[in-house]
Formats: C-alpha cells, structure tokens, sequence
C-alpha cells in the first residue's frame, strides 16, 4: 500500500532539503557515536536527527545521542533500541551497531515528544485525544509523525485509534500526515528498552517527531502477502471468531478453497494463514495494498468457526492470504516500481520487521538493498526529464537508515495500523 500526502504541492528544489546516514558497527559506544557524527558532519545543525542503536548499546543511548547533539547541534533528536539496524543498503543483524539519519529540511515544522509529558489524567475518551493532538502537534498542514513505542507498556492496540483520530482534516477534508513508526525491539524484558527524545531518556511509553510544512512523504507498506481464493463476506461474527462466511462455516468455506490451490499454493500454507480485510468497502475492485493482513489464531473443527488476530464484524470484506520470501520480494519490488515515477527520494527512513532479514529472505540486506536498487539510476523528482522517463544518475546510495521492530506502524489508506513482518519506507522528497 502507497499512501501519498495530499497538498501542498511540491516546494521548488531550493527549499534546502537534505539527507545523510551514519552507520558504526563499533563495540564501543563512544567510538560509534564519533564515527556516525563524522559521517553527518556535512549537515550542521540539521533540523532532525533520527538515531538507532543495537541492543548491544541500550544502556548507552543517552551518552550516544548527548554526543552526537554536541557534534551536530541539531533542532531534534529521537533515538530508540532495536535488534538490529539498518543503514545504507546493509541490515546490520546480530552485531554491535548504530545508525543515524539527518535532515535538514529548511521551513518546515520539526516537533519531538514523548509520552512521559502527557497527564494520567487525560490518557482516554476525548481528553485523550485532545491531549495527544496537542502532543504530537494537530496540524493541517502534518505531513507526518513518527512514533516509537515501547511493547512492554504501551498497548499500542489502543494508542494508534488515538493517534488516528486526534488528526485534524486538510484542506479537502482528509486526515492530515500520515503515521508511521514501530514497535521497539531492542529487549525481551520490561524496562530494557531506552528511547530518546532531545535529552530525555525513557524505558516505558513512547517518542515520536511530528513534521509539518513543505515537504513530500510518500509511505510504503508492504505486507508481503499472496491473496488465495476469493474476496468473501463475513455473515456471523463475534469480537475476533468468525462463524460464517458467505452464509456457511467459516471453516468449510476454506477447506473448499484449499482444495482449489495448486500444489505450490499449498505448500505455502504451511508456512501460516493469513486473512486480509478490506479496509475501504467502496472500492470497485480490490488490489493486494487494499487488505489489512492479520494473522489467523486458530480454528475450532467442531464449531467450523476461525479465530483472527484482530476484532472483525458482519458485513466485513475478507479474503486468504498466505506468506513467502518470494511474495515479499514481488510484493516490495511493485510498490517500489511506482515510486520512480516520482523520482529518487531525498531521504529514506525504513522500519522493517525483525521477522524479515535472514529470518525470511535466503540473502542479507534484502530490503535496504531493493530500496537503493530502485533508485539506484533515479535522478530526484526536480531534476527528471518531462513525460517521466527515468534519467540516468550517478549510483550513489539514498540516504536511508532505520531499524528492525517488532510490529510496524502504517497506513492502509487513511488510517495507520499496527502490522507484522511488513516493510514500510518513509520516503522525503524536496
């Protein structure tokens, strides 16, 4: 899925929007943050700084990005631990790492936050999203915000409805920005976690950066998933049990669609099912971007009914789905393809799943490298040839850094979800 912020239109090439990463596999946190600071240095205060560090470095977070801010003096920093980083085209996995992305991006509004500066008091119903709008900066002119959560004390289940309707409506009525992040995973206990915002350490909640004003970010989500069978219609239904579709057992209906798969589609099947919902029931025909994939629980063959990882209702458009590397691969591959028509992006911060990388695809640095393959002879979008044809470039690399975590924040058409063993790419242009 492809969500592509509305007006305004694009700023001309010298809005002074700018982009470099750092990576330092350095064991030593201090040598690392000295490393990536000499790799940024180009950028002198940059308006944002986005700072990622292996678990390898958790309880040095704070000291990274305090030196790292002595370095480059920049407006705002978030930081957060993860099981591993991303930078360039590597996926630096099982390894002392840390990365960085900075941005200069000349009259547009950088706000940090973080959660530890929101009231108990005001923490559900209205006041909560009053208060989260004024946290994150309810703006018409959002183009998106970023936010990291902890998984241990953060039901982000509950925070993202939030996040969604706390937005206020652009020009023409639609929410405003677009929310992306993920779920942190740099630790397997409660309070491991560190997360940084300016000079704030905090190991529960979450940190996040709104962006306002002229500048262009596309999000790419890719769920990696094949559709099987057919779109169906869920007729009985409750909290998370589906009992019938199209009138039968829920179950029955899909022993039915297994026995139409080829071999091959069976094979993958025991790899996981998947059901994939229709998140705008509008549409006229379907595409594999319109489907918010969620994992298949259980089934009961006695009752014929199926349990899926998420509430669901009568009337819901539904359809099988399974997943592969191959599937991820093509998957990625498209929604990048129509991305070169907008030209080569700026800037590229990729969240990607810790069940992606060598826990899926036979290869290491699948997605960075597939991002910098497809921009790999893009010139930027100013800089294009009319009629969209792709102009030959020089083959350096994107500016990209980012981070694995254990759920992905993004959006199917308006709204964001929480998703699993997804790929999202959030992609600045001038």
């Amino acid at each position: 899925m492809v969500y592509e912020t509305p007006e305004p239109s694009l700023p001309p090439p010298d809005t002074g929007v700018r982009f470099l990463s750092g990576v330092s596999t350095s064991a030593d946190a201090s040598i690392a943050a000295g490393e990536v600071g000499e790799q940024l240095r180009a950028i002198p205060e940059p308006d944002l700084l986005l700072v990622f560090v292996s678990a390898h470095h958790a309880d040095e977070l704070g000291a990274i990005g305090k030196a790292l801010s002595g370095e480059l003096q920049p407006r705002a920093v978030i930081g957060v631990t993860t099981a591993a980083v991303v930078a360039g085209d590597r996926e630096l996995e099982h390894t002392p790492a840390v990365s960085a992305l900075a941005a200069r991006l000349s009259g547009v509004r950088v706000l940090p936050f973080h959660s530890a500066s929101l009231r108990h008091s005001a923490a559900t119903g209205e006041a909560g999203r009053m208060a989260l709008g004024q946290l994150i900066g309810r703006d018409p002119s959002l183009r998106a915000t970023l936010v990291f959560a902890d998984p241990f004390s953060t039901p982000v289940n509950h925070l993202l409805p939030q996040l969604n309707e706390c937005r206020a409506p652009d020009r023409t009525g639609r929410p405003a920005g677009v929310i992306v992040g993920g779920v942190v995973s740099g630790a397997a206990k409660a309070g491991q976690n560190a997360m940084l915002c300016n000079d704030t350490l905090i190991r529960t909640g979450f940190v996040g950066v709104s962006i306002s004003g002229p500048v262009h970010i596309d999000t790419v989500v890719s769920q990696g998933c094949r559709p099987l069978a057919e779109n169906m219609i869920i007729t009985k239904a409750k909290n998370n049990i589906i009992y019938e579709l199209g009138g039968r057992p829920a179950l029955d209906v899909f022993r039915e669609a297994f026995e139409s798969l080829g071999e091959h589609e069976r094979e993958l099947l025991q790899q996981g099912l998947f059901l994939g919902r229709v998140v705008s029931e509008y549409k006229d025909h379907t595409g594999r971007g319109d489907y918010l994939i969620r994992n298949v629980a259980g089934v009961n063959p006695e009752t014929g009914y199926i349990a899926v990882q998420d509430l669901v209702r009568v009337g819901q458009t539904v359809r099988f789905h399974t997943r592969d590397a191959q599937t991820a691969e093509e998957d990625l591959d498209l929604l990048l393809h129509a991305q070169q028509l907008h030209g080569r992006p700026d800037g590229v911060l990729l969240i990607t799943c810790t069940g992606r990388g060598t826990n899926l695809f036979d290869h290491r640095h699948h997605d960075a490298m597939t991002i910098q393959q497809a921009f790999r002879d893009t010139l930027p979008a100013p800089e294009q040839a009319k009629g969209g044809r792709l102009v030959e470039s020089d083959r350096s690399l994107v500016p990209l850094a980012g981070c694995f975590t254990a759920g992905e924040i993004g959006p199917v058409g308006d709204q964001s979800y929480l998703h699993g063993h997804s790929a999202c790419a959030v992609m600045f242009r001038r």
